[in-house]
């Protein structure tokens, strides 16, 4: 069915005209999301469905939370920017977005049910919710966990961005499913709205929620409601997410003591503040980091002597945080090489050119990723951190007139460690 439809609208794109195309845009993006939903019998409505969605954490959080409930004995499934999964079948999401159109989602869905899910976890972006995919998943739960200043050329604006992204808030309160729950982290000003949703269950979690903390280089430990958890994964967002995790996974009836100990199995979140190792006497980690917060607060887990390699994802987008991009590592790094991430059709030098402006110093540049990520770890001693952002597991460098370069971070700091090892 999936592939049938997608071939009926590639067919229409090409014989129907662009300028009706760009009329019927709205109309035509909620039938297909309507028609996507009755041709696959509603799946969402068989199955207990938590979206998670905010600018950073999501992707971190769907995974936590999927890994959890799996852990617990649900049978499970995820839609993310990381990964499509069903129970234990994984596969990684190369759509390059979180949410690909022409009723995938729905079509997801069906196959969990059809595969014996009882639970699905779907991460919700705001750009979705301008094509209607946010709709139909008739959602039992939501999770908040922030709104920090991001797609602004695309949304047109903050308050843009902000309204279609509430949107997703205002699917939850229409669901038919009961009860119904919003998680959302009340840290974050923008968690009212959310919060003042008219839903049964509201959960809002904390910083100030966790008794006591200890963070360590790549773990993070803390005690909440009298439990003490532990994670293999370093900083205070992880403890954030976990927050997250812990009401949302509680909300559908899994026990503290079984989320304590999944969380406390889960050693790795591909593509976010992922250690490489290969045997190397410094750390090597690979992490999606690509605004201003989160690229402050991945340094910060990280004491000591780090070298970090950035660039600016997207190209003709959210140019305002380039020079900021740019500061923060000059201030937080030994070393700072920029490179080459996702231009599309803007010059990728320019990028790079505009981020230098915001540092002190004259940076690194080097605008081959691979020949960058080799002179990181080249540079790196033992006891250091190289720190590789922007992409995470993104499988592509988008390039100019819509042409793809097969990409994985990881896959390539694996290689060039192993020839670096070699020598």
């Amino acid at each position: 069915m999936y592939h049938l439809l997608t071939t009926c609208i590639l067919f229409l794109k090409r014989i129907v005209p662009k300028g009706i195309v760009k009329r019927l845009r709205k109309p035509y993006h909620f039938l297909l999301a309507l028609v996507a939903a009755i041709a696959y019998g509603f799946p969402a409505k068989k199955l207990v469905v938590i979206g998670v969605t905010g600018t950073k954490g999501k992707s971190s959080v769907s995974d936590m939370l999927y890994a959890t409930l799996k852990e617990n004995g649900y049978r499970v499934a995820v839609a993310s920017t990381i990964r499509f999964a069903i129970n234990d079948v994984s596969e990684p999401n190369l759509f390059k977005m979180t949410m690909p159109g022409r009723g995938f989602i729905q079509h997801f869905l069906a196959r969990a049910v059809k595969a014996g899910c009882t639970h699905a976890i779907v991460e919700i972006t705001s750009e979705s919710t301008r094509d209607f995919r946010h709709l139909f998943l008739f959602l039992n739960a939501l999770v908040f966990t922030n709104l920090q200043k991001e797609h602004i050329e695309s949304h047109g604006s903050f308050e843009n961005y902000a309204a279609a992204k509430f949107k997703i808030g205002k699917a939850l309160a229409r669901s038919s499913k009961r009860p119904r729950a919003i998680i959302a982290n009340s840290d974050d000003a923008a968690s009212t709205p959310y919060l003042g949703l008219p839903v049964e269950t509201k959960l809002p979690f904390s910083y100030a929620d966790v008794e006591w903390v200890s963070l360590e280089p790549g773990r993070a430990s803390f005690t909440y409601k009298n439990t003490d958890f532990s994670l293999q994964l370093p900083g205070s967002f992880s403890i954030m997410n976990a927050l997250a995790v812990i009401s949302a996974a509680s909300f559908v009836g899994a026990p503290l003591a079984g989320i304590r100990s999944a969380l406390a199995g889960l050693t790795r979140i591909p593509g976010r503040t992922e250690r490489i190792d290969m045997g190397q006497s410094f750390n090597a980690v690979v992490d999606y980091a690509h605004t201003p917060d989160s690229l402050s607060a991945l340094y910060a887990a990280y004491p000591g002597r780090k070298i970090c390699v950035l660039g600016n994802t997207g190209g003709g987008r959210d140019t305002w945080k380039r020079p900021e991009m740019g500061r923060i590592a000059d201030e937080a790094c030994a070393e700072v090489i920029l490179t080459d991430e996702d231009p599309y059709d803007e010059e990728p030098s320019a990028i790079l050119t505009a981020m230098a402006t915001g540092m002190a110093r004259t940076p690194r540049i080097i605008l081959d990723r691979r020949e960058a990520i080799r002179t990181a770890l080249s540079l790196a001693q033992a006891g250091d951190t190289v720190l590789l952002t922007g992409k995470g597991t993104d499988p592509y460098i988008c390039r100019a007139h819509g042409t793809k370069e097969p990409w994985s971070d990881a896959t390539v700091v694996r290689e060039e460690l192993a020839q670096l090892t070699k020598q």
